[in-house]
């Protein structure tokens, strides 16, 4: 057994731009054109005296005894990236992070916080850029022939203290080519969709208290609901528009890299029984406002505000709407203002990465529909939850609560059957929980016509297509759901829905590197790591399944093949029998 030990290193994160966009568009030619990629990558990578570690698919992280190596790697690296690049319609970019820190090392592979520091300074760095934390710039600025352009701290998904970046780039090199500044044709943009596109911004909680934040955010979550029920718009997901949280914004980098023509960004006030929202709708090509209103009410109100600034926008980019789906548009979730706050305040937990979060979030969703029985999209999210502890292993009355899982679910419907949301999570839980794939697909087929451009429903679709034998229609339905939302902090979950469709497909390989790459986002996820056992052990790669499936006995240790149905509802016999020989072939208990 490989035994862990700590070092000091120079971590070198590296992770192609847009790779599901570019994967979703052409899958075979993607995978050619970033294998020369990465030969390239890998040969300056070992010149450099650095060696790869935890390695899937376009993502590489590497390790340099000295923070000058590195960063002199990758510089070479984009420059010769670029190179290759030269006269190609299909641009294979890298964006490149890197940290000088104490790591874990175990079985050659990097773990900790120093790990998630780069990942995230890679995220920060437009398409063929590179960006280094402070400590890496304080040991190479004076040695490296390079300018360095300081981005201020920077606060980043999972880590608590802000980090302090620099952008790198040669001297001499055009401004417009430094991480952070990058221009449209350097930086793998998403093309403009085909309607107008709009993207929400999280509002400024301008009420002075902190603990009001989520009611800020749930205001701008039902903003983007409405919206979203226009056929006629091109909506982003909450969850990538609200990436820049806390942020200081240049609103044409918003839109490069959501791929919207439009961004809506304004604050909310909340004194006492009085509220104050203000909106303004900004052309995110050319930076000129094109609206910008303010809206007064009581608390009482809180709906009808919502509902004449989303009239509003509307109104300023796509006049022609169906009078129908603006009256749809205006339904209220609840009339209870007290249930509609613990509704918030569980949207706020509902999607967290512990089964504390879990807990707290399933506490507060039954105090709205105590509140107020009638709630759908309450009711909904307490099937996801149990949903989630489904997928993670928390369940502790697995049949009690799959129970109650279905008894919400049904109820969601019944509530909320003209409601996409309801619907999508609704239908997800009984497919998942309570093994009704036909009513679960049903439902959010029923959800996508009602709503298309929600990015969940195209998820959630997209796997249930995997779990019924139709990989190819699968992967289709979730690069369409990481396209609404592409920035999505939970994007883990979309690219194991992926790997699970390519495992269906067969294509063993693929599944690992899909999968390992949503477990490097979430080391915990169980259903990421058991498809690298299964597709690992499928395709000979014994040693990395024989790892993932230990990896599982951790997390679960009451896990066993012959339970294997009750984790995957696989349609087809046979797509279950793979599933299982492959979990064997990894050495997981029968």
């Amino acid at each position: 057994m490989a035994e862990t030990e700590r070092r000091l290193i120079a971590i070198f994160a590296a992770d192609v731009e847009g790779y599901s966009r570019l994967m979703g568009a052409d899958e075979v030619g993607t995978l050619r054109d970033l294998t020369e990629r990465r030969a390239v990558l890998d040969q300056l990578i070992a010149s450099h005296r650095g060696r790869i570690a935890n390695t899937a698919g376009d993502s590489v992280l590497a390790a340099f005894g000295s923070a000058v190596d590195a960063v002199q790697c990758a510089v070479e690296a984009q420059a010769a990236l670029a190179k290759a690049n030269a006269g190609l319609s299909r641009q294979i970019n890298f964006r490149i992070g890197i940290h000088v820190g104490d790591v874990m090392i175990k079985g050659g592979d990097l773990f900790g916080d120093s790990v998630n520091i780069a990942a995230r300074l890679q995220a920060l760095a437009s398409a063929g850029g590179c960006c280094i934390s402070s400590v890496a710039y304080d040991q190479v600025k004076k040695i490296l022939p390079l300018e360095f352009t300081d981005l201020g701290a920077q606060q980043v998904k999972n880590i608590e203290e802000p980090i302090r970046a620099y952008a790198v780039t040669s001297k001499g090199a055009a401004t417009a080519d430094i991480v952070g500044f990058a221009t449209p044709a350097s930086s793998g943009q998403l093309s403009l969709p085909d309607k107008p596109s709009i993207a929400v911004l999280p509002f400024q909680n301008m009420s002075g208290d902190p603990e009001q934040e989520y009611f800020a955010d749930g205001i701008v979550e039902d903003i983007i609901t409405a919206l979203s029920r226009f056929k006629s718009l091109f909506v982003i997901a909450r969850n990538s528009s609200f990436t820049f949280k806390g942020k200081a914004v240049d609103i044409k980098k918003v839109g490069r890299e959501l791929g919207v023509r439009y961004v809506l960004e304004g604050s909310i006030r909340k004194a006492g029984g009085r509220l104050r929202l203000t909106g303004q709708l900004i052309d995110a090509a050319s930076g000129a406002h094109l609206w910008a209103d303010k809206f007064d009410g009581s608390l009482q109100d809180v709906f009808d505000l919502q509902d004449r600034i989303t009239m509003s926008v509307v109104a300023a980019i796509a006049p022609r709407l169906d009078q129908a789906e603006i009256e749809r548009s205006r339904r209220k979730p609840t009339e209870r203002l007290d249930a509609y706050d613990y509704y918030l305040r569980g949207l706020a937990v509902v999607e967290g990465a512990t089964k504390d979060e879990n807990e707290e979030a399933l506490r507060l969703f039954y105090k709205a529909i105590e509140i107020d029985a009638n709630f759908a999209l309450a009711h909904a999210m307490l099937a996801r939850c149990f949903t989630l502890r489904k997928a993670n292993g928390w369940m502790a009355d697995v049949t009690k609560e799959s129970a109650e899982t279905t008894k919400l679910a049904r109820r969601a419907v019944e509530l909320g059957r003209d409601d996409a949301a309801v619907l999508s999570r609704a239908g997800y839980a009984l497919a998942r929980v309570a093994f009704e794939p036909e009513e679960g697909a049903d439902l959010i087929e029923r959800a996508l016509a009602l709503n298309p451009h929600l990015s969940s429903a195209w998820q959630f679709g997209g796997l249930l297509k995997a779990f019924r034998g139709e990989p190819e229609t699968a992967v289709e339905h979730l690069a369409h759901a990481m396209r609404l939302s592409p920035l999505d902090p939970s994007l883990y979950s979309m690219q194991t829905a992926t790997a699970l469709a390519h495992f269906v497909a067969g294509r063993y390989d693929e599944s690992v590197l899909w999968a390992e790459k949503a477990s490097r986002e979430d080391p915990n996820f169980l259903p990421a790591i058991r498809i690298i056992a299964t597709s690992a052990g499928n395709s000979g790669q014994l040693e990395r399944a024989r790892k993932a499936a230990k990896r599982m006995l951790e997390i679960d240790p009451t896990f066993r093949v012959s339970k294997l149905s009750d984790h995957v509802p696989m349609r087809r016999p046979e797509d279950l029998a793979r599933y299982a020989e492959g979990l064997r072939r990894a050495g997981l208990p029968e």
